[in-house]
């Protein structure tokens, strides 16, 4: 059984009539909600429900029981069904969609200003004149649940990765930046009309330091690199986008790494160690059984944070120092000092998933579920193997993910994120809360900003089982916003 969520408002009547009048369609009201589900195919042709482009466009609020929009066009809405199997990880990785018929995909490798390579893959319907750019600074997002969701609605869509993707080991923002500034050149190039970015976790404070630096010219812009080589973006073409949409956007690698920093390791080279008085995970300071919810006190609440920051301070501080050593061995002009110079010394960061608001729920309370974004057991996860910056160069340490010294944070940049701009927060959000839309939201320097808050997770899955996904539900906040600024197929 699949089901089709459309909002029940007048505008949309016409859409539900069509539904009424088919046998095989069951219409309910669901809360806010009407309720579209059946065993097969549901197509609703658009001219029968005399509904105009605008509010066609952002007619539906999301999607359940595996169900996938395969067409979105002037013509029609069609959703089939999908099976996908429950496999270990789901809800970090979504089930996506096949792309509506009539997309032409293109694959394309770019150099950048520094010379560098970057790869992008662009996907077009017929008469799309806008195209909306999906990147992250350390993943792979070809494959985004939101790409054929726009591309249903009449947009091109380009995703493209850093010269860092699936590897952040030396990922450096500013060289980030440079990527995306190939990936603008080349759809301007290409003819798009309208470009706009698409920022999802990582890419929110990714693409808002993006709009800050394209807004600025020469020696305004961010000269050096916080380790203090030369960041390449003062000469750099950064063609600058006509729109910005941020989703579930975290405040930024290392501002998001300072509230998931564990600061109760006593011994940076033993990830067992553990200072009692620190520990997130210890009963005594108000850690709870999983999967109930912990209750910390806010003197404890102070002291972890608090401890938290030295510990970025301290691991600064080692950063630095790597960094003026291999700056004495360029000075050099032996083979010894060349070897000092690119020998690697990387840092090893252990323990990165103990934000406390992962196990206490009432901190900064929203819809999450327990849990983090690694897992449903932050007191092990913590200890694993997968987690942020688990090994990273000095540079892309002070770069990426301090909280000191990267300029990539959301809030830094927001002010220099001028064009007209959507914030769709996620109620069930594990990094992006909402003590975090608010300061963000203040931020945000556009003058035509939307806020919408939808229902779903950090990575779009749904807040319960049968629900609509969050991404779905995004995908019509989006699709209904660009419907009304820029020209769709």
């Amino acid at each position: 059984m699949i089901t089709l969520y459309v909002l029940d408002v007048p505008e949309n009547e016409g859409l539900v009539r069509q539904a009424e009048a088919m046998a095989e369609v069951n219409v309910r009201t669901v809360g806010p909600y009407f309720e579209l589900s059946t065993d097969t195919e549901l197509t609703i042709d658009r001219r029968a429900t005399g509904m105009r482009h605008a509010v066609w466009y952002s007619c539906v609020a999301g999607t359940g029981g595996g169900a996938i929009i395969t067409q979105w066009d002037k013509d029609a809405l069609r959703v089939k069904p999908q099976v996908s199997p429950e496999r270990l990880g789901a809800g970090r990785h979504l089930p996506v969609a096949e792309p509506p018929a009539g997309t032409v995909t293109s694959l394309h490798r770019l150099t950048t200003a520094d010379g560098a390579s970057v790869d992008g893959v662009l996907r077009t319907v017929p008469g799309a004149e806008t195209v909306v750019c999906l990147a992250h600074p350390r993943q792979d997002v070809t494959h985004h649940p939101l790409v054929s969701e726009l591309l249903a609605r009449g947009a091109a869509v380009w995703t493209q990765g850093t010269r860092s993707v699936n590897n952040d080991v030396a990922l450096v923002h500013e060289q980030a930046l440079l990527d995306l500034a190939a990936g603008l050149s080349f759809l301007r190039d290409r003819g798009f009309a309208h470009i706009v970015t698409l920022g999802h976790s990582g890419g929110g404070a990714l693409y808002a330091y993006y709009h800050e630096q394209a807004g600025l010219v020469g020696d305004r812009r961010v000269a050096t690199t916080p380790a203090g080589r030369p960041s390449g973006l003062v000469d750099a073409t950064l063609p600058s986008a006509d729109g910005a949409v941020f989703m579930a956007p975290h405040p930024g690698q290392g501002i998001l790494l300072s509230r998931l920093i564990d600061p109760s390791i006593k011994d940076e080279q033993d990830p067992l160690s553990v200072d009692p008085e620190l520990n997130p995970f210890a009963s005594a300071n108000g850690f709870a059984p999983p999967p109930e919810s912990s209750h910390y006190p806010p003197e404890f609440v102070g002291r972890y944070r608090a401890a938290q920051l030295a510990r970025v301070e301290r691991l600064d501080i080692v950063a630095r120092e790597r960094v003026a050593e291999a700056a004495q061995a360029r000075r050099g002009d032996s083979t010894a000092d060349r070897r000092r110079a690119i020998a690697p010394r990387l840092m090893t960061i252990y323990r990165t998933d103990a934000d406390l608001r992962c196990v206490d729920l009432s901190l900064d309370p929203n819809d999450r579920p327990y849990g983090s974004l690694f897992g449903r057991r932050p007191d092990l996860t913590n200890y694993g193997l997968v987690g942020f910056a688990r090994q990273v160069t000095p540079e892309a340490w002070l770069s990426t993910w301090s909280a000191l010294s990267s300029n990539a944070g959301f809030v830094r940049a927001a002010p220099g994120v001028t064009a007209p701009t959507l914030l769709v927060e996620l109620s069930g959000d594990q990094a992006c809360f909402p003590s975090d839309i608010t300061e963000m939201s203040a931020a945000l320097g556009a003058r035509d900003l939307t806020i919408t808050r939808v229902a779903g997770t950090h990575f779009g899955g749904p807040i319960a089982k049968g629900e609509p996904t969050g991404a779905s539900l995004a995908a019509a906040e989006i699709g209904g916003w660009l419907a009304k600024r820029f020209p769709l197929a």
